[in-house]
């Protein structure tokens, strides 16, 4: 083939920092300058007869062909701005400046790598999105499906998953993880987590990785698709979690500029995770009682209202439950308030044991307890709930160094509609039966 322009002017071409390629109708490199392979990583031998399209990242290839026939067409094309997948997996961002050759039918362009320029702005981006989505997001469910649509903006995210550390601080489970367009593969995910808090900092994973890891995660690399990216999720603190990241497509490779852009969201991230757990600690304290973790006063008092105005709508009953402990005076004063708290909280477990996912159990202060049972009828029903639960607190109760105490407890009920269509006038009946139960209870002791 005879040279598509003279030696004396592709040795000045060969002097530009930007890339000067030409490609011909059916869209294949015939020459490129010296600097393709800084921006490439192909030599010019290598790129010469190669297709332009299958160096496109694939998420960018329709509007690029798309460029290229109106160029084609007689449309010169400024500043327009792609992503190429480099020969070692990386992805690099050019802006392209090109117009068409008639005489040569050849594209003639001039790329330059924005690359740098394109990660300033996306971390600034990412600033303002995460920003946005965290006073946007209604709790941390929202806010990670937020978060993964900007990451997949930035970074090719085929899979994406967020691991925070359970109430107890030990615990590492995902909040959210999802794998799109990639086999499933939820124990890699997790031994990157895992591997991420063992180093407490970021990994980036590809088989064939000179890093020293375990054996399971070398092997799950080496089985891997593409590559894998993990970043902690820090604050001053300490760590509250990670985010792990998988391309999910042989040939797209993580790099340690996104290394860097994922561990700047992250910080950005990692804050908003904090103040958002800490909200949902404050409502949750608000709501719930301390010693049993039940729902309190304020948080019954919404369900039931709620649960009436269902019940008036859909013509159904709902019942209550008022229980009382008998004598847990005498339990404080006989072992102490640490044997009591104890005693709440196994009374506690035990009724909820006996309960429906659908029932509500509250403590509404001291040793008292009530249950709402919705969808209930007839009243008989709510009857047998209290059977069980005078059933299940029959067995003692262990309060440690092998003491054992036997229970009892009074209960009243309630029923709508029979005895009442208001909050306050059931909860009254429910109560004024449970002290009447109490009385009888009391009336039937043996005489000290």
């Amino acid at each position: 083939m005879e040279p598509i322009i003279g030696d004396p002017i592709a040795s000045f071409t060969d002097l530009l920092l930007d890339t000067v390629c030409m490609v011909d109708v059916s869209g294949r490199f015939v020459f490129v300058s010296a600097a393709c392979e800084n921006l490439f990583g192909f030599t010019q031998q290598e790129m010469i007869g190669k297709l332009m399209i299958d160096l496109v990242a694939p998420v960018d290839r329709e509007r690029t062909l798309a460029a290229a026939r109106n160029i084609m067409n007689g449309l010169s094309h400024i500043n327009f701005e792609n992503r190429y997948v480099r020969k070692d997996g990386g992805i690099v961002h050019i802006m392209w400046s090109a117009r068409w050759s008639e005489t040569h039918q050849l594209r003639v362009a001039v790329a330059r790598d924005v690359t740098a320029l394109k990660q300033a702005q996306a971390m600034q981006a990412a600033l303002y999105a995460i920003s946005e989505a965290a006073h946007a997001s209604e709790d941390l469910v929202d806010l990670f499906e937020r978060s993964h649509a900007i990451i997949g903006e930035l970074l090719p995210a085929a899979c994406f998953g967020v691991a925070l550390f359970d109430a107890s601080g030990q615990q590492l489970d995902f909040a959210y993880l999802v794998e799109r367009d990639v086999p499933s593969n939820a124990a890699i995910m997790r031994l990157l987590c895992d591997e991420v808090l063992l180093r407490r900092a970021a990994l980036l994973l590809e088989p064939g990785t000179a890093e020293v890891l375990s054996a399971p995660l070398r092997a799950a690399a080496n089985d891997m698709a593409g590559s894998a990216l993990a970043v902690p999720l820090a604050t001053p603190q300490g760590i509250v979690g990670v985010i792990a990241l998988r391309t999910g497509a042989a040939g797209t490779h993580y790099t340690a500029a996104d290394r860097d852009l994922l561990l700047f969201v992250a910080d950005q991230l990692a804050a908003t995770i904090e103040r958002k757990q800490l909200h949902a600690q404050m409502r949750f304290m608000a709501m719930h009682d301390e010693l049993t973790r039940l729902p309190n006063r304020r948080l019954f008092d919404d369900r039931l209202d709620t649960a009436l105005a269902r019940a008036h709508r859909q013509h159904e009953g709902l019942s209550l439950l008022f229980i009382d402990l008998d004598r847990f005076k005498h339990v404080n004063d006989q072992y102490g308030h640490a044997c009591g708290d104890i005693l709440l909280q196994q009374v506690a477990r035990r009724i909820a044991s006996c309960l429906r996912d659908t029932d509500t159990l509250a403590r509404m202060g001291g040793d008292e307890f009530v249950v709402l049972l919705e969808n209930i009828s007839p009243p008989s029903d709510a009857a047998l709930v209290m059977e069980k639960i005078h059933q299940a607190l029959a067995a003692p109760v262990e309060l440690g160094e092998g003491r054992q105490l036997q229970i009892s407890v009074s209960v009243g009920m309630a029923h709508y509609p029979e005895h009442g269509d208001s909050r306050q006038q059931l909860v009254s009946h429910a109560d004024k039966a449970m002290y009447a139960a109490k009385t009888i209870g009391a009336l039937g002791e043996p005489a000290a």
